[in-house]
């Protein structure tokens, strides 16, 4: 008895060493991952490329100045059970994070988001180098996407190309989302505004969806007040109903890449299936993404005979029910300027 009684009195000193030593290192550990690498609270933006394991973030990370032990940060993943949950994307880190703090936004994915607001009005090179310009997209595949069948198809898009078919409005974007989940969000908020009551009433009125857009989106090019859609959009349909060539300015230029106005009178003779100086009818598409009023607009034409308009220089136009007094605003309005 007395030689175990020795024996522990020996062993216990040494268990208590190795339990202080344990102590130590867990309070050292804790310390580690609950102590940023810098108070001065300095931002740093990291991408964490999709794919990548959890050995390449930790090194980016490091690279970064974000961590500064990668063995007790690879530990904490472990404890957390977090080498596989660590999502892919663009983060905006600081210093002044502890590595635990890091962890958890890199496993809850909360990627950096913009903010982006895409005008009525706009086409889908406009769109699309919106989105570049924040590196949501690349212009290219954005544009190789928007005509691509089978894409479109997955969408339920009859239409030749996704233009008219991305709602103008605001959106919040991340650089994870790549150019195929940005589509389908704009298309998404387009099914919700352009609702099927709409769609009904653009039969009703012998318009397929697609001419309803395409309709929608002269409207939007020519309409620089909002009292003077029904207007306009009264115009187009009168011109509609006697068969006359809509004669719609925009449409003579769409499709020439970086045009800047004015338009000319060689663009109004251009020879492009859009070019509603040349055709008859509608275009076979929309030239931009018309805004819920001109969808409107084109639903709702004011009840009048206009079927002429021209530009007052300000904004505003003045509207003709004949030739006649079309002439004289053209006279009053355009050829003075000229």
């Amino acid at each position: 008895m007395e030689m175990i009684k020795a024996f522990n009195e020996r062993k216990f000193p040494i268990m208590m060493s190795f339990v202080a030593a344990a102590m130590f290192l867990v309070a050292a550990f804790l310390v580690c991952i609950r102590s940023p690498i810098d108070h001065n609270d300095v931002r740093v933006t990291v991408e964490i490329p999709k794919g990548a394991s959890f050995t390449a973030a930790a090194s980016i990370l490091s690279d970064a100045g974000l961590i500064k032990h990668r063995t007790l940060f690879h530990l904490l993943a472990r404890l957390k059970n977090a080498q596989y949950r660590v999502r892919a994307g663009e983060y905006e880190l600081s210093t002044a994070m502890s590595p635990a703090n890091i962890l958890d936004k890199l496993i809850m994915g909360e990627v950096v988001e913009y903010t982006v607001s895409i005008p009525e009005g706009y086409d889908l090179r406009k769109i699309a180098d919106r989105l570049a310009e924040d590196k949501l997209v690349k212009k290219d595949v954005f544009l190789r996407l928007a005509k691509d069948p089978e894409f479109l198809a997955s969408l339920g898009i009859t239409a030749g190309s996704l233009e008219g078919y991305l709602f103008p409005d605001t959106y919040v974007f991340n650089r994870k989302m790549g150019e195929e989940e940005i589509i389908k969000m704009m298309v998404r908020r387009f099914e919700e505004k352009v609702t099927p009551e709409m769609k009904k009433r653009a039969m009703s009125l012998g318009l397929t969806p697609n001419q309803l857009l395409t309709l929608a989106s002269l409207i939007e090019k020519e309409a620089k007040l909002k009292s003077e859609r029904a207007l306009i959009s009264a115009v187009f349909h009168n011109r509609l109903q006697k068969g006359m060539k809509l004669q719609c300015d925009p449409t003579a230029v769409y499709g020439l890449a970086d045009f800047e106005g004015p338009i000319k009178k060689s663009h109004l003779r251009r020879k492009s299936p859009y070019n509603t100086y040349v055709i008859n009818g509608l275009p076979p598409g929309p030239i931009a993404s018309p805004g819920l009023e001109s969808v409107m607009a084109a639903l709702y034409p004011a009840p009048v005979d206009y079927i002429y308009f021209v530009s007052r220089n300000d904004g505003s136009h003045q509207f003709s029910s004949d030739l006649r007094s079309h002439n004289r605003a053209v006279s009053k309005y355009i050829t003075r300027k000229d």
